[in-house]
């Protein structure tokens, strides 16, 4: 006599998963839940910062331009006044007029050097050529 194996049930691989997966998603969205109020005001704080920073720099941008321009600076002179505010001001600006306090791993050097660069340099050049350009040919 041949004795025959209990065979197990099958299951239905794709059922089961899609099981696990439904049940993952009701945890990950528990989680999110609670994670998202912490980390929402952090991102908003982080943003707000950045705004600041981004437009005292447009504002310096232009200004420094203006100024660089008139006092009489060319060539490399207006270049190196440009590299002084564009690396100097955000940190002058972020730490003793905003008071910002120095945190790696929520507002570190990178955040304060990022916002800004491109706005700075565009208005930067633009009144710096129409100034000079006004000055030269009037």
């Amino acid at each position: 006599m041949v004795k025959k194996d209990k065979r197990q049930k099958r299951t239905n691989i794709k059922k089961e998963r899609q099981k696990r997966i439904k049940e993952k998603k009701k945890q990950l969205q528990k989680q999110d839940l609670l994670s998202d109020k912490k980390t929402s005001k952090g991102i908003d704080l982080r943003l707000e910062k950045e705004t600041k920073i981004y437009w005292i720099r447009a504002i310096t941008g232009a200004a420094s331009a203006l100024i660089g321009i008139l006092i009489g600076l060319k060539g490399w002179w207006i270049f190196l006044w440009m590299m002084c505010f564009w690396w100097i001001t955000p940190f002058f600006v972020s730490f003793i007029i905003l008071r910002y306090e120095y945190d790696k791993e929520e507002w570190n050097w990178k955040n304060i050097i990022k916002p800004g660069v491109g706005i700075y340099f565009f208005l930067f050049m633009i009144i710096s050529t129409i100034t000079f350009t006004l000055i030269r040919y009037f």
